[in-house]
Formats: C-alpha cells, sequence, structure tokens
C-alpha cells in the first residue's frame, strides 16, 4: 500500500472507532431509564481510549487518526459507566 492509502485506511478506521463509541448512547439511555448495564467494559475501555489519545498525542509524529479516533471513547465510555450505576 501507499503512504497514502494507508492514511486514507487509518483515517477510515478512525470513522469506525468512532461508531463503535457513538453505540455507547443506546447503553446511557437505557441506564437513565433504569436498564443498568455492567460498568466494567465502559471502564475499560475508558482507560483503553485515554492511553491511546495520550500515545498518539506524545508520538513523532502526532498520530491524528489514533487521536481522533479515541477522544470521543473516552468521553462516552466514561458517561456510559457514570450512568450505570
Amino acid at each position: 500500500m501507499t503512504d497514502k492509502q494507508i492514511q486514507k485506511l487509518g483515517w477510515i478506521a478512525s470513522g469506525m472507532s468512532i461508531l463503535m463509541y457513538v453505540s455507547y448512547i443506546a447503553q446511557i439511555i437505557n441506564n437513565l431509564q433504569g436498564h443498568k448495564g455492567s460498568w466494567v467494559q465502559p471502564a475499560v475501555a475508558t482507560v483503553n481510549c485515554t492511553l491511546w489519545t495520550i500515545y498518539a498525542l506524545k508520538s513523532t509524529p502526532k498520530q491524528k487518526a489514533i487521536a481522533a479516533a479515541n477522544i470521543p471513547g473516552i468521553f462516552l465510555a466514561a458517561a456510559t459507566m457514570i450512568t450505570s450505576f
């Protein structure tokens, strides 16, 4: 693959990751309506996304696609975890 193709693949993968984290919204709604889910998976996802974001932003050069994929996950996974209690 060319560098341009790899970069494009990275952004497509980032988009898919964002969609994966947006899917937490349904669980957040269920949690708020009293149908509580487990807090464990979203807690692990919050830590994982935080670590990947730090890695991406501290890398040289910065890995913008990785950061873009994981930043929404930090907030949505954390919201899912918090509302599960």
